[in-house]
């Protein structure tokens, strides 16, 4: 699977979000963060579709598009890498780095806490 450059995720994202759409809804959405071109965005989803991040109707006029890669495997394959390449495969530094920031809210920590237990079998 290709891994999407830092526009083609904000891109996926918007796609994500909305399901399918025209290349002028996804600028839109993009430029209610950053200022950006219709004919950038139309040019990055075009080599989005050679890559496979993305389907494209070409049925009618305005062409259609669509994430043709699932959300969570995105997550799973940036997240390998970021492992790999930041933190030597070590889960446990990752989070601690991640947590040790102090900007995790008191609902992440229960949410946390939930999904170790859980991991743990349901002990206490």
């Amino acid at each position: 699977m290709s891994k999407p450059t830092e526009s083609e995720l904000e891109i996926l994202k918007v796609l994500w979000k909305e399901g399918a759409s025209t290349v002028r809804l996804v600028n839109d959405s993009l430029n209610e963060v950053r200022e950006i071109g219709y004919t950038t965005t139309l040019k990055i989803m075009q080599i989005m579709a050679q890559k496979g991040l993305v389907t494209r109707d070409e049925s009618s006029r305005t062409h259609i598009y669509n994430a043709a890669v699932q959300e969570e495997d995105i997550k799973d394959a940036l997240l390998d890498k970021l492992l790999d390449s930041a933190f030597s495969g070590s889960a446990s530094q990752l989070v601690m780095q991640a947590l040790g920031r102090g900007n995790t809210s008191k609902e992440e920590l229960r949410k946390i806490k939930m999904l170790i237990n859980k991991l743990e079998g349901g002990k206490s």
